[in-house]
């Protein structure tokens, strides 16, 4: 099994930065994705960010320029960096690791813009 802690989550004013960070513990295999997902009120989970073992990452459209993804394989942790933060996107971010079990989901963090 595989636990997924995350944490950075707030409230910021349109414009602001915030990093978020997660954590993956346990049974760890060293070839995996790990990503960032988004739900809002009302609407569907989506993808924000995702980075393989290898560093290799891709980004929705909607954050390309803004977020930047990165991860540390020796500690197990994934990062988000969130710049020029807008209004949609608050949300909760959930971590995901996906590996070739199955994937694995954090409690997810909140994520309040302010205009």
């Amino acid at each position: 099994q595989v636990q997924l802690v995350e944490s950075g989550g707030g409230l910021v004013q349109a414009g602001g930065s915030l990093r978020l960070s997660c954590a993956a513990s346990g049974s760890i295999f060293s070839i995996n994705v790990m990503a960032w997902y988004r739900q809002a009120p009302g609407k569907q989970r989506e993808l924000v960010a995702a980075i393989r073992h290898d560093g290799s990452a891709n980004y929705a459209d909607s954050v390309k320029g803004r977020f930047t993804i990165s991860r540390d394989n020796a500690k197990n942790t994934v990062f988000l960096q969130m710049n020029s933060l807008k209004p949609e996107d608050t949300a909760v971010y959930y971590c995901n690791l996906a590996d070739v079990r199955r994937d694995y989901w954090g409690q997810g963090t909140q994520v309040t813009v302010s205009s």
